[in-house]
């Protein structure tokens, strides 16, 4: 029999009970208190808002002399700058299968479609109220003037161009069938800001932003000395006439290849590849510095969304191709998205910025074992990583095999002779640091 009395065995009951009740009390109010932290604290999106971005552009009449808004018509006479229009990513900013992929996971969101089709012709709601800047709370009207077959043109000539009725451009003195104006913006980075310079949200400790390439812009050598724009590298300058018969002008390529076009990526990247001692010694341990120099770039390498990222790596394989010894850096952002998103490292590239690589090797006794060694070296650029990729094709739809790594830079070195120190400079077809045009 226990010795404890009733009144003991009571206490301890109540006690018991108490415990329990005050444990479960605990359990409710933090359960509570997740649900209003992820249901109205932290916003459902990795961005802010900002007010020129907020709101779609306001629907846009046709202009007089025009049939239409899409870029068709706009070609029938600007049919160079049209045809460049379709092979850019501005054209395929809706229909892009990583876009889409990812606006499905991002729950079809609706203020993607702000920069990624930007009129409200293109847009199927209206946003006419968005409470406490809450993205996901948003009110929305349906839209009379929604054109489907203008949103599927992304971001289109008159999304730029058109406004108010009328045609905007770089030019005062332009003469059309159709009305015209000339707006300064079209020569500054104005024209560019609006979407990609993305703000942070709250419980977003970014250090520029997610799409932070305007404040990472070099102002001193790039913007002052050089007196680059935004265009200047991703529009370079050409001379033609604007449309079909009119006069011969200084004007842009319309293509804006960037983060997605590897040629683009490999004119703003610099490389040097070097050895100590340059002639390898058997049993000796050899040095091999592979240098990366942003000498193209305004900005940092890589930019814009947060998912790119570099690697760089070494393998030394013998003569069978088996891997004998390797090495793999990454260079890009690394950033904690739940339960906040905090921006933990960044590592990229600042304009006019270099960093070394170091790979060590210590040779093979024999000098016969040199013979079938050789250095692989490689430098690949990533839109997103392997995991990433396969999330959206096994969940958000991606569909097709697309490429999303590419290699930048390779080189396969013998170590059986002297290793001559070599420089990859910049070039190509596309517009580098040496090549872009100063004019604005």
């Amino acid at each position: 029999m226990s010795g404890e009395t009733p009144q003991k065995r009571g206490w301890f009951r109540t006690f018991c009970r108490v415990c329990e009740w005050t444990s479960l009390g605990i359990l409710l109010l933090a359960a509570a208190g997740v649900y209003l932290f992820y249901n109205e604290l932290r916003p459902k999106v990795i961005f802010g808002l900002r007010q020129d971005f907020a709101q779609a552009i306001p629907v846009q009449k046709v202009p007089a002399g025009l049939s239409s808004l899409k870029a068709e018509e706009c070609g029938k006479c600007h049919r160079e700058i049209y045809e460049e229009w379709k092979t850019s990513y501005h054209a395929q900013a809706f229909t892009d299968p990583f876009f889409r992929a990812y606006w499905r996971k991002d729950g079809e969101v609706w203020i993607c479609l702000n920069c990624h089709t930007p009129l409200a012709n293109q847009q199927p709601a209206l946003i006419t109220e968005v409470p406490r800047n809450r993205v996901e709370k948003a009110v929305t009207a349906p839209n009379p003037d929604y054109d489907q077959a203008l949103q599927q043109e992304g971001i289109t000539c008159a999304g730029c161009h058109v406004r108010d009725g009328v045609i905007l451009g770089p030019f005062d003195d332009s003469v059309a069938p159709h009305p015209t104006q000339f707006d300064p913006k079209f020569r500054t980075t104005e024209i560019c800001y609006r979407c990609h310079q993305v703000p942070k949200g709250p419980f977003q400790f970014y250090n520029v932003g997610p799409c932070g390439t305007f404040p990472e812009y070099e102002g001193t050598y790039f913007a002052r000395e050089r007196g680059f724009i935004c265009q200047s590298c991703h529009m370079p300058e050409v001379e033609r006439p604007m449309a079909d018969g009119g006069p011969i002008r200084l004007g842009r390529q319309h293509l804006w290849r960037g983060g997605h076009d590897p040629e683009q990526i490999k004119s703003a990247l610099a490389v040097q590849l070097a050895a100590d001692p340059p002639r390898p010694r058997p049993g000796r341990p050899t040095t091999f510095t592979l240098t990366l120099i942003n000498a193209g770039a305004g900005h940092k390498l890589p930019t814009g969304d947060p998912d790119r990222y570099f690697t760089v790596e070494f393998r030394v394989v013998d003569g069978t191709g088996r891997v004998v010894k390797d090495r793999a850096d990454a260079m890009g952002r690394w950033i904690l998205w739940q339960p906040v998103i905090v921006e933990l490292y960044d590592n990229r590239l600042p304009p006019l910025a270099s960093r070394d690589y170091r790979f060590t090797y210590r040779m093979p006794e024999s000098s016969d074992a040199l013979a079938g060694l050789k250095l692989q070296v490689r430098v690949r650029y990533h839109i997103l990583t392997d995991k990433a990729y396969h999330t959206l094709k096994e969940r958000y739809g991606l569909q097709g095999d697309y490429p999303y790594s590419f290699a930048i830079y390779e080189r396969e070195v013998p170590l059986s002779g002297p290793l001559s120190a070599e420089f990859i400079p910049l070039g190509g077809p596309r517009a580098s640091a040496a090549s872009c045009s100063q004019k604005g």
